[in-house]
């Protein structure tokens, strides 16, 4: 009886250990309601970004509070009933040097790893990948020049078409995928009007300009799903070009690679199909 209970709990235990990881959350990185602070960092430019916004926040928070002890020692120290007599002073060398060199300091302090975070972001000498980026109105176009051109658009879910779980405005019927932990070069361009390609969570935000290739890079933390949208006031639907990035381990994304080049191949081939027909019927 006392095995027959050992083994049977020994089998619940492997059994929850073997699922668990299939029933884990995957992790997904979006805005919550009243979010305050910035959304976690999930790339090494986002983290350096993070950094950078929290080193602003001290020099700024220290800033006010030497801005408002002064005021108040001035209102205290020279209020008309302990200074009856005002002073006619009008010049101080000292005084007028300070508070010019200091204010030049603090931006000098400011702009050293504002640029470094600047140049660091910008692109990447060892991308192990490319993603093309398209804008369109109103929808993405996704474009993989290392993996045979693969090519699809991204458009946005309507709302009576979501599954359970799907974020409103944030879900779209083709997510672009991409491997975790690999850097991957960005070029955005578009096809018509100015857009912006921007995930918080990645610290990726770069206008998608017409006439012109612009170039970032990114590195995935962990796999997971990742949301943004177009930040560039694009024409009506602006605000219905969401982004959603399903990162994937890298054997994951390879298998997805292969999958993905039958389906959207198959997709062109019907497209050809039914241009063909229509030309025959005209």
């Amino acid at each position: 009886m006392f095995k027959r209970l050992i083994i049977k709990t020994s089998v619940v235990w492997l059994g929850l250990l073997a699922v668990g990881p299939v029933l884990a959350e995957e992790y997904v990185a979006r805005s919550k309601p009243w979010q305050m602070w910035l959304q976690e960092p999930m790339s090494p430019s986002a983290e350096k970004i993070n950094d950078l916004n929290v080193l602003l926040l001290w020099i700024e928070v220290g800033i006010v509070v030497f801005v408002l002890a002064l005021l108040a020692y001035c209102i205290i120290r020279f209020r008309e009933k302990r200074n009856p007599t005002p002073t006619k002073t009008t010049h101080n060398t000292a005084l007028e040097v300070a508070w010019t060199a200091i204010p030049v300091l603090i931006l000098v302090a400011i702009a050293v790893p504002s640029l470094k975070v600047l140049y660091y972001t910008d692109q990447t000498p060892n991308a192990e990948m490319t993603l093309k980026v398209a804008g369109n109105q109103w929808y993405w176009t996704y474009i993989y020049p290392d993996h045979g051109d693969l090519e699809f658009d991204s458009n946005p879910i309507p709302d009576d078409e979501l599954k359970p779980g799907q974020p409103r405005l944030l879900s779209v019927d083709n997510p672009v995928y991409l491997p975790a932990n690999t850097n991957i070069r960005l070029l955005l361009s578009s096809n018509d009007v100015i857009h912006n390609w921007a995930i918080p969570s990645l610290a990726v935000k770069l206008d998608n300009t017409p006439g012109r290739v612009n170039e970032t890079w990114v590195r995935i933390n962990k796999p997971g799903s990742y949301y943004g949208m177009c930040s560039e006031l694009c024409g009506v639907y602006h605000s219905f070009m969401p982004i959603h990035i399903k990162a994937l381990s890298r054997e994951n994304f390879k298998k997805w690679v292969v999958k993905a080049k039958l389906e959207f191949a198959a997709n062109s081939r019907s497209d050809e199909t039914l241009r063909v027909a229509q030309v025959e019927i005209r």
